[in-house]
C-alpha cells in the first residue's frame, strides 16, 4: 500500500526550497508515495509548492511578532483554528509520517500528529534550533540538521547529520560564468556581483547597494540585484541611468545567477549558505539581526572563522558593505581561497539523505506493528 507523508512548514524560500526537494527524494525512492504540503495561508508556499507539482493545503496561522506585541493578541484563536484544521486534514488524509521543515505551519501540523501517535521527523536547518523544534524535538523519531553539536538542543540518539537539502537545479547545475552572465544580459568581461537578500528582500542590504550604485559603475562592476517586492520600485527608479544592472523582485533561475557571480552578497540563512557552499561562491554575509535567537550571525560567524566568508553587521551595510564587497572584487586570490573553503562545507545529497532515512524508519515502524 503506497505511504502517505505529510511536508508541513514554509513562509520562506529557506524553508519551501528544501521541503520541495526532500519530496522529490522521496518520490524518486518510492515513486507511488503520496505526498500533501501543510502550509500557512498567504505565504509563498501557497504558490511554490504546486509549480513544484505537489498539492498544498493551506492553514490559518502566523508567527509571535516581536517587534509589536499588540499584533500578538489574536495568536491564540489562530493556534486554536489551526489545530482544527489540521485536525480535518488529518482525518481525511490520514498520514504515515509527517516531516516538518520550519516555517509557522510546522509546529500545530506535528504537534498534533505526535498526539495522534503518528511518526514525525524534524529537518532543523540552522545551527541554533527555534523554540518550537526543541519542544517538538523530544517526541520526534528522528531530527536531521545541518551541523554537528545540536545536541544541545535535542536528544543526541535521535540526531542525524544530514546537511541541508540543495535544490537539484543548483546541485546538477553544468551552466558556466558565461552562460550566466549572458542570461541576465550583462557583460561576460566584466566582473558580476550576485545580491540576495532573500526571497523577501533585505532592506539595508537593499539600501546600502542603492546609495553605492555609482561606486560599482565606477569600479567597472556589474549587479545582479535581487530587491524583494518592497524595494522593487525604488531599485528601478534608482538603475534607471545605470548601466550593468540587473534587478528583479525575485530571481527563478538561481542556478543561472550563481553561476554568473564573481562574488555574493546574502544573508546568512541555513539554506542561502547551502547553496552557495554547493556553488562554490565567495560571499559578504550580512545577517538578519532579528532572526530567532540571531541565528544568521552564528551561520555566517562558523563560516567566517573557516576563512570561507566575510561578514558585515546589518547596522553597518549602509557605511560599509559596498567598499567590502568591491574590495573582494578585486582580490582574486582572496575569492579563490574563499571558494576553497566554502565548498569544503558543501554536502550534495542532503535530501537523499533525509528521504532515505524517514522511508526506513515508517517501513521498520509498519513491520513491527
Amino acid at each position: 500500500m503506497a505511504k502517505r507523508i505529510i511536508i508541513a512548514g514554509g513562509g520562506t524560500g529557506g524553508h519551501i526550497f528544501p521541503a520541495i526537494a526532500i519530496a522529490n527524494a522521496i518520490k524518486k525512492e518510492q515513486p507511488n508515495c503520496e505526498i500533501l504540503f501543510i502550509g500557512a495561508k498567504g505565504k509563498m508556499e501557497m504558490e511554490k509548492v504546486p509549480q513544484a507539482g505537489y498539492e498544498i493545503r493551506g492553514i490559518d496561522i502566523a508567527g509571535f511578532n516581536r517587534s509589536s506585541l499588540l499584533k500578538n493578541v489574536g495568536l491564540p484563536f489562530k493556534l486554536v483554528k489551526s489545530f482544527l484544521q489540521v485536525r480535518n486534514l488529518f482525518i481525511n488524509y490520514m498520514p504515515d509520517a509527517v516531516i516538518g521543515v520550519g516555517g509557522y505551519s510546522t509546529f500545530p501540523v506535528l504537534r498534533y500528529a505526535q498526539s495522534k501517535g503518528i511518526p514525525t521527523f524534524i529537518h532543523e536547518a540552522n545551527s541554533f534550533a527555534g523554540k518550537s523544534n526543541k519542544l517538538l524535538g523530544t517526541n520526534a523519531k528522528r531530527i536531521f540538521v545541518a551541523t554537528d553539536g545540536m545536541e544541545q538542543f535535542f536528544p543526541e540518539s535521535r540526531i542525524t547529520i544530514s546537511g541541508n537539502p540543495v535544490r537539484e537545479s543548483i546541485v546538477n547545475s553544468n551552466i558556466n560564468r558565461e552562460e550566466g552572465v549572458r542570461f541576465f544580459n550583462l557583460d561576460p568581461s566584466k566582473k558580476t556581483v550576485l545580491v540576495v537578500g532573500g526571497s523577501l528582500g533585505a532592506r539595508s542590504i537593499n539600501e546600502a547597494i542603492d546609495a553605492g550604485i555609482r561606486q560599482f559603475e565606477s569600479a567597472g562592476i556589474q549587479l545582479i540585484w535581487q530587491t524583494g517586492k518592497l524595494f522593487r520600485e525604488q531599485a528601478a527608479e534608482t538603475i534607471r541611468n545605470v548601466k550593468g544592472v540587473y534587478t528583479n523582485e525575485f530571481i527563478t533561475s538561481m542556478e543561472h545567477a550563481y553561476a554568473a557571480a564573481d562574488v555574493v552578497v546574502s544573508r546568512a540563512g541555513a539554506m542561502s549558505i547551502a547553496e552557495l557552499a554547493v556553488a562554490k561562491k565567495p560571499v559578504v554575509f550580512v545577517p538578519y539581526p532579528f532572526a530567532a535567537e540571531d541565528h544568521q550571525t552564528v551561520n555566517a560567524s562558523k563560516l567566517v572563522a573557516k576563512g570561507a566568508g566575510i561578514l558585515v553587521k546589518d547596522a553597518d551595510a549602509k557605511a560599509s558593505l559596498v567598499s567590502t564587497v568591491i574590495e573582494l572584487v578585486n582580490n582574486e586570490s582572496k575569492q579563490e581561497e574563499m571558494k576553497r573553503n566554502i565548498a569544503a562545507t558543501a554536502i550534495t545529497n542532503a535530501d537523499q539523505i533525509v528521504a532515505a532515512e524517514v522511508l526506513r524508519i515508517i517501513d521498520l515502524d509498519g513491520a513491527i506493528a
